[in-house]
């Protein structure tokens, strides 16, 4: 089967454990680099981190990369790339992007010169002058970084952290991505008692349940390939049917998250239940101040809140400070706590055994780990 260089676009921090997991995947030259990282793969694999990838945030892929000073390189360069491969005379070729420190700033004219120079080149393999574009939508996506033009192709439609299960949420929800990445780093098994004593929606708690579950997160939704004439529907079937294949449908994973708002509470077990996890997961009403773990091993993932929107700093910090008299150093015990305090170490109580810098939305955080009993 044809391969194709692919690009998965993720969250800043998370590029090292995107790859790796693209590495699982048996993805071809794994690269990383800041906010995406590069792989080769047929369709299959196309499919298969849409469907499957926990991290990713989209699946571009890569056309074609040129250096463009001005208008005229930016035509040809677009215009030299293999669209017909990907695009069909009767298929709608809508054209967006960004440009960052280039000479070429204006977005609207690199759209108009983008989508003229593809249109040029499809005439003249096609022997048409016109376009209908009444069939598939196959997004073109461009960006110019340092006057370095990338040609792209987006085949997932809706971001990937869009997993299906969370229509609403709380004031200040967690990304499903980042919730994804949290759990990656403590390690979440099928066997793993996690707590979140602040689960707002339930991410951290459902996205812990599916993977515990080895359950793909993109199985109950659409993707934008899915349509693209180019691409078997078989392929969309076999990979399907390989990550049903793969689900835990008997873990013994206990997610037990709880929130000093009733309305949180409620939204967790809705959220679960349209996940299709509810049976692992309970919660209940109750203040961070009463938390209690049980005797052995487990494990607590949190979002706690800010101060930047739902609380003061002050009362931030003092959330810090229970936390870390509930959650002492005990063997059998790992704890992971993002914040974007820069002292939360001193309000905690104690040094994180580990650190990992990850970004909530455009927050720059420090993800807080600690593992030693």
């Amino acid at each position: 089967m044809e391969k194709l260089n692919l690009t998965a676009i993720c969250l800043f921090g998370t590029e090292g454990i995107l790859a790796d997991e693209l590495r699982r995947m048996e993805a071809e030259n794994v690269t990383a680099e800041n906010g995406k990282v590069n792989f080769v793969g047929d369709y299959n694999m196309l499919a298969r981190v849409n469907m499957c990838s926990r991290f990713a945030e989209r699946v571009l892929i890569r056309v074609g990369e040129f250096t463009a000073t001005n208008f005229d390189m930016l035509f040809e360069g677009v215009k030299a790339l293999e669209w017909e491969r990907f695009i069909g005379k009767d298929d709608a070729f809508p054209v967006t992007g960004w440009s960052l420190n280039s000479q070429l700033f204006s977005i609207p004219d690199c759209q108009s010169i983008t989508k003229k120079a593809v249109v040029e080149r499809l005439s003249g393999k096609y022997g048409i002058s016109w376009f209908s574009e009444t069939g598939p939508q196959i997004k073109i996506r461009f960006s110019i970084m340092k006057d370095t033009v990338s040609m792209m192709i987006d085949t997932s439609g809706d971001g990937l952290h869009k997993r299906g299960y969370r229509p609403s949420s709380n004031e200040a929800p967690i990304k499903e991505t980042l919730a994804a990445a949290m759990c990656d780093q403590i390690r979440i098994f099928p066997d793993t008692t996690l707590y979140d004593p602040f689960c707002g929606s339930g991410t951290i708690l459902i996205e812990a349940a599916l993977m515990a579950t080895k359950t793909a997160p993109g199985l109950g939704r659409y993707f934008a390939a899915e349509r693209f004439p180019f691409i078997p529907r078989t392929v969309w079937q076999e990979e399907r049917t390989r990550a049903l294949d793969s689900i835990i449908k008997n873990a013994d994973f206990i997610g037990i998250g709880t929130d000093i708002d009733p309305r949180a509470v409620e939204l967790t077990l809705h959220n679960a239940k349209k996940a299709g996890v509810a049976k692992y997961i309970k919660a209940s009403v109750a203040d961070v101040k009463d938390l209690a773990l049980p005797e052995g091993r487990c494990s607590v993932i949190t979002n706690p809140p800010y101060g930047e929107r739902l609380l003061d700093i002050r009362e931030a910090e003092q959330l810090y400070s229970v936390l870390g008299e509930r959650l002492i150093a005990e063997r059998g015990k790992k704890y992971g706590i993002i914040s974007p305090h820069d002292e939360f170490e001193h309000h905690f109580g104690r040094q994180a055994d580990k650190r990992r810098k990850l970004y909530n939305g455009m927050i720059k955080c420090q993800f807080y780990m600690y593992f030693k009993g």
